[in-house]
């Protein structure tokens, strides 16, 4: 069962057999999967990785899980791309763009989807399901359907259309809830405690968690096997950002790392969900649960599990979290497709325009390496570009010009190609 010993709570520090439980009994905790470093380092090295598959599966060494075989989809080993154009507009210099839209299901959510459904085969579970407002929804139900197993996928009612469609096409039963996220975690929770099934973010959870720090481990191979010296993280449970933080301190403790990571760690939020940008701008240690308001319905969680963790993790690296209006996620998405060529969602949109903030306030320097992560594809959020008008500093994202099919008319609403169209070419 690879190099996994034990589970541990995250506050108390106490032990659990491996088993489908996520809660600590005597302070009520968090979960966490606690490894055999030493069994690690002796299986692991820079070569045998390389030699590996090109997904998830080639760090298999460093999951909870064994590689499943063929019921998993190629998750993973997405590009890190160099956004020169990006950089030049924000202001900075080496600029990465760690591109997860390349998933089976445009989301980073496959990653952690692959490793807690190989989980869950592993304990007999015949039922997959999870509390999602969208993006893990779809990665449960496509790999679900993969692996011949049934699922339940709970949802907010107003989640947008293309996210329930892209989860309902795969023979989902999709369980729309009259409330947001939290209430749909909640009452997730309470089906958990009755029925024999996996939730991915429930019971679960501590391995699930875990598939995120596949994007660390990614990101450092990529770079030849160094950190960059920022990264900024889209945040919504909170637990992406801990991850990939303590992935690249991973990557140290069992020898594929040269020198310690001293990378620093920024979160993103939507400014109507909120609650570690703005426990982290007061100076408060304590989480505020919010009722999220906001476009970005992928990062609306407004009772962050992770937030403290996240929080800290901030805190502890000398990074910053930004929180950004609709209007600048919008125009986040607009830059980022227009500089480098890449659709992302509303999340996409949070993190270039917090990236942008983070970088006008000083926060995220000119002279980083930094690494920008984006989580999911635009076209599963079509909604919120619909409504962009000249309030956003964005032009249409309709057609932006309708013509007869003459030359003339297409001359008239172009005029500017006119001269490009008398210049002779000589021979």
């Amino acid at each position: 069962m690879a190099q996994v010993t034990t589970l541990i709570c995250r506050e108390c520090g106490q032990t659990y057999p491996v088993s489908p439980i996520y809660t600590c009994e005597y302070c009520f905790g968090p979960l966490g999967v606690a490894y055999d470093t030493e069994a690690q380092r002796a299986a692991v090295s820079r070569e045998s990785i390389a030699a590996g598959p090109p997904s998830i599966w080639r760090y298999h060494d460093l999951l909870p899980v064994d590689p499943p075989g063929d019921v998993s989809a190629q998750v993973g080993y997405t590009p890190l791309v160099r956004a020169d154009r990006l950089a030049a507009v924000l202001g900075l210099g080496e600029l990465w763009i760690k591109d997860d839209t390349r998933n089976p299901t445009n989301s980073f959510k496959d990653r952690v989807v692959a490793v807690a459904l190989a989980k869950a085969r592993e304990f007999g579970i015949k039922t997959l399901a999870c509390a999602s407002t969208g993006n893990l929804a779809n990665a449960v139900a496509a790999a679900a359907a993969r692996a011949g197993l049934d699922s339940y996928v709970f949802v907010p009612a107003d989640l947008e259309f293309a996210k329930i469609a892209a989860t309902a096409v795969y023979g989902a039963k999709v369980v729309a809830v009259d409330g947001n996220y939290d209430d749909v975690n909640r009452l997730c929770i309470e089906i958990a405690a009755e029925q024999p099934w996996g939730f991915v973010n429930v019971n679960l959870r501590p391995f699930y968690a875990e598939g995120s720090k596949t994007l660390a481990y990614e990101t450092a191979e990529q770079l030849g096997w160094e950190t960059p010296d920022h990264v900024v993280v889209p945040v919504a449970s909170g637990s992406l950002l801990t991850k990939i933080r303590a992935g690249f301190n991973d990557l140290y403790s069992v020898g594929l790392l040269d020198e310690e990571p001293t990378v620093r760690v920024s979160g993103a939020q939507a400014a109507g969900c909120s609650p570690v940008a703005t426990a982290f701008a007061t100076g408060a240690d304590v989480i505020q649960p919010v009722k999220p308001t906001t476009i970005a319905k992928s990062l609306a969680i407004g009772n962050p599990a992770d937030g403290y963790y996240a929080l800290d993790a901030v805190r502890d690296t000398g990074g910053g979290v930004a929180g950004v209006s609709d209007e600048e996620i919008v125009a986040g998405i607009h830059l980022l497709a227009r500089t480098e060529g890449i659709f992302g969602e509303t999340a996409a949109g949070v993190t270039v325009a917090a990236l942008k903030r983070l970088a006008e306030t000083g926060v995220v320097r000119a002279d980083e390496r930094v690494v920008l992560y984006v989580t999911g594809h635009g076209l599963k959020t079509l909604d919120a570009l619909a409504g962009a008008t000249a309030s956003t500093g964005q032009s249409s994202t309709g057609p932006t010009a309708v013509i007869a099919p003459t030359l003339a008319d297409f001359t008239r609403a172009f005029p500017e190609t006119q001269s490009e169209s008398n210049i002779t070419i000589g021979v």
